[in-house]
């Protein structure tokens, strides 16, 4: 599984924001222009990106459109650091020993 597109779209602090909150619920793109301080083209390009590496698919009701998340493409994503876990783990233990060893003191 290519993850690049994915990876490409998660790189952007306001796409992973609008991740988040299209993973509450799924929203129409007004609902979400509300939420940041950027016009409506703006936000539609986000989710075009976002489309495009297939994180969101949207969905017709009436005249609006829904986004909602897709998991698939975050599997690979997962998958891909969960191989690089062990090192945060490793990072993390090392921190909790060296903060017990300054608190013993």
């Amino acid at each position: 599984m290519n993850t690049t597109p994915a990876f490409r779209a998660l790189g952007d602090p306001t796409r992973r924001a609008i991740l988040d909150l299209l993973a509450e619920e799924e929203r129409p793109v007004g609902a979400l222009v509300d939420r940041f301080a950027m016009s409506q083209p703006a936000l539609s390009q986000h989710l075009r990106v976002l489309r495009d590496a297939g994180l969101v698919t949207p969905r017709k009701d009436g005249r609006r459109r829904l986004y909602r998340v897709q998991g698939a493409p975050l599997e690979g994503v997962h998958d891909w650091v969960g191989r690089y876990e062990r090192f945060w783990s490793a990072r993390l233990d090392a921190l909790g020993a060296y903060l017990d060893d300054e608190r013993s003191r």
